[in-house]
């Protein structure tokens, strides 16, 4: 009983300790990693896992949205709006970004999700980020399919005890994108811990059960459906100033295509570490791959396409299975195998007897009829000697 009772809470220790060891890691990448090219790529990876971590706070629900990158985009426009047009700083137009990405969530989101199930949801979704490509190019205020180009960045920020924090540098970008990181994880990892969480993971699992144990599901979907769009929005206000110049096709369909795709690579079980660790593999994986020209697309897709199939789990959840991960992935090897190897049997055709085999079955065939008539004839012989 002794050992039941202290098993988790030395697999709680341990997640925490491996936790602690990423940040340090994080913390000390730009002393090694000198190149802007690679530190781009960071702040990029940061950028989608905080996008992927929304997406797996909706599915946690029950919902599937395809319209992160529309809230995204909405926060990244309202962002450059207030620092180019308005004149407020990016500090000031980080939250109140966010702010305005949720209110539209939550008037968008009252209608969506009180219309119907999960596939009208879906549907509905991918219409609004649609619209906003279309309803953002079509505006001449936000620069049409052009844009919106020389967004301010932060400039210059002295904290005391600390050395100043020049945003024309890489490396302060990847700090406060950190920091974000850090920020949305913690608040992912309150929610889920708390009633809310359980909330959202008695809907996702069972509707209906959920609603007759008191579980208000509209409400709860609601909810996350808000603060998931939130966190879009706070992320899309620093990618704004971070860029500098935005343009509705950075805020495209296929982005929440991306999204999923690193969030099931990396683990959809863990809602925070899968995303972040399905970012950074697939932010460098182009990268490793550009020795390849002109395959280095096609073979990052057919990674992703094999990933997907031989590890349902993510790699995080390879690795936490440990030694059963690695018989169940053996055992989707061995099943994929099976099925191609009776592909091109079905592919080759029924299979024509040669002479040598039709020669040999004549002789059985002969053998087995004197078989049948005297296995027959004793039935006969009975029933004369009956009459």
């Amino acid at each position: 009983m002794q050992k039941i009772a202290k098993a988790p809470v030395s697999r709680a220790w341990f997640t925490w300790l491996v936790a602690l060891v990423a940040l340090v890691v994080a913390v000390v990448i730009p002393l090694f990693v000198k190149s802007d090219y690679y530190r781009d790529i960071l702040i990029t990876a940061i950028v989608f896992a905080v996008l992927s971590m929304t997406f797996v706070m909706q599915l946690k629900s029950g919902l599937i949205s395809l319209g992160i990158a529309a809230f995204w985009g909405i926060g990244a426009y309202s962002a450059a709006i207030m620092t180019t047009k308005m004149g407020l700083s990016f500090w000031a137009a980080l939250p109140l970004s966010a702010l305005l990405t949720a209110v539209v969530a939550f008037l968008l989101g009252f209608i969506i999700i009180g219309r119907g199930g999960v596939f009208t949801f879906v549907i509905l979704t991918a219409v609004v980020g649609m619209l906003f490509s279309v309803s953002v190019g079509a505006s001449s205020y936000l620069g049409n399919y052009a844009g919106i180009s020389n967004i301010p960045s932060p400039g210059t920020v002295k904290i005391p005890g600390l050395p100043a924090w020049d945003f024309l540098n890489k490396s302060a970008w990847y700090y406060l994108a950190l920091i974000l990181l850090v920020l949305v994880a913690v608040i992912c990892f309150a929610l889920y811990k708390s009633w809310i969480g359980r909330a959202w993971t008695s809907i996702g699992l069972n509707t209906r059960l959920a609603s007759s144990i008191g579980v208000n599901v509209f409400r709860y979907r609601l909810l996350g459906f808000v603060i998931a769009s939130g966190i879009a929005g706070l992320i899309g206000a620093f990618y704004a100033s971070y860029v500098v110049n935005i343009d509705p096709s950075q805020f495209s369909t296929w982005s929440n295509i991306y999204l999923q795709l690193y969030a099931i690579l990396g683990g959809i079980q863990y809602a925070i570490a899968g995303p972040i660790l399905g970012s950074v593999i697939m932010r460098f994986l182009p990268t490793a791959l550009s020795s390849i020209p002109g395959y280095a697309d096609l073979v990052t897709g057919a990674l992703l396409i094999l990933f997907i199939l031989f590890l349902p789990h993510g790699l995080l959840g390879l690795l936490s299975q440990g030694r059963a991960g690695l018989t169940g992935l053996r055992e989707n090897l061995a099943r994929v195998g099976r099925f191609f190897s009776q592909s091109s049997e079905r592919a080759d055709g029924p299979r024509v007897p040669d002479v040598a085999d039709s020669g040999q079955r004549e002789p059985q065939a002969a053998i087995e009829a004197p078989v049948t008539g005297e296995g027959s004839a004793p039935s006969s012989m009975n029933k004369a000697d009956e009459r």
